[in-house]
């Protein structure tokens, strides 16, 4: 089979691109990462990888970068807070959708015929039914996820039409750091639970907000599937893998099965780290589902992947290590 020629990673400074592009150097690979540093770090990244800042709204950067010789692209240039995505759509159009379709072409151009996109959860909307498998409608609640599903057609129309090669990823909720401990960068302006929680505990926040506690759950908070950024990168490597040995396209769930609600997140964190965590119960979010759990049968069953570091435990051990340095 040969080795591979240059792996390109966009946004691959960034909280989970960073924990593929150690994984992919690990693995041997050579690494370009292609990033504008607005939410990535320098310093989360492997040391063997090779950085060029760039933006992929930037058609000139983009088509120098990929001329280098690049076999996969994988994709993780995206904004992705679901709130601002109601209030600023213009800015997830231009960046998701557009930076997308700049990629693909500047693969066309450069005889680039494969890529693994970070997609989301947030392309299904409210659940009909649960767990969510594949073939659950897509019926966003967020602009974020329009953007997101708007990249999948594409990605389906570009595969037909172009014969590029794709990997979809619809991951649930992306939490954790770096097993090993070698990731230690803080995501920045995170708005999701686990490092608000974390930078309560921190005390970076005097306290956070509890969405609404009226839903129905056993104690009244959303419920969420969490995955290890480790365990999504492990994925994103079996994605790759499978679209090159089998030259066909994967649309897969990554989650774990298991919900947890907003107030087991809490009371784990505090368990962990021993500190007690200031938070207010407010109402509910709009477009927030009560409850979001995956099917990930499928890709275990295409790909053989299933998470290994998702519990909530492990979770919050690998965050505590980032957010108080605590082992």
């Amino acid at each position: 089979m040969g080795t591979l020629k240059n792996i390109l990673v966009t946004g691959g400074a960034g909280y989970i691109g960073s924990h593929v592009v150690k994984l992919l150097c690990n693995e041997g690979h050579n690494v370009i990462v292609f990033d504008n540093l607005s939410l990535g770090r320098k310093e989360n990244l492997h040391k063997k990888a090779e950085l060029t800042i760039g933006d992929i709204l930037n058609m000139d950067q983009l088509d120098l970068v990929m001329s280098k010789n690049i076999d996969t692209v994988f994709h993780f240039a995206a904004w992705k807070a679901a709130g601002e995505s109601m209030t600023d759509p213009a800015k997830y159009a231009r960046n998701n959708i557009c930076g997308t379709l700049n990629i693909l072409e500047s693969m066309i151009k450069n005889k680039v015929s494969r890529i693994v996109f970070s997609s989301s959860a947030a392309v299904y909307g409210n659940p009909q039914y649960l767990p969510i498998d594949e073939k659950h409608p897509t019926n966003p609640e967020n602009y974020y996820g329009y953007s997101k599903l708007a990249i999948e057609e594409n990605l389906k129309w570009y595969s037909q039409l172009k014969d590029i090669r794709f990997a979809a990823l619809r991951y649930f909720n992306a939490t954790g750091y770096d097993v090993d401990g070698d990731i230690k960068g803080k995501e920045k302006n995170p708005a999701n639970l686990s490092p608000v929680v974390m930078e309560t505990l921190a005390g970076l926040r005097d306290k956070m907000l509890v969405f609404g506690a009226d839903y129905n759950t056993p104690d009244g908070t959303c419920i969420r599937d969490y995955i290890h950024v480790n365990d999504l990168a492990t994925a994103h490597l079996m994605a790759m893998n499978y679209i090159r040995d089998n030259n066909k396209d994967l649309l897969v769930n990554l989650g774990t099965g298991a919900g947890h609600s907003v107030l087991d997140v809490i009371s784990t964190a505090e368990q962990v780290s021993g500190r007690s965590v200031k938070y207010q119960i407010v109402g509910r979010r709009e477009g927030d589902p009560e409850n979001l759990v995956a099917s990930s049968d499928l890709a275990y069953k295409l790909i053989g992947w299933k998470a290994q570091h998702s519990d909530l435990e492990t979770i919050f051990k690998t965050m505590a290590g980032v957010y108080l340095e605590v082992k």
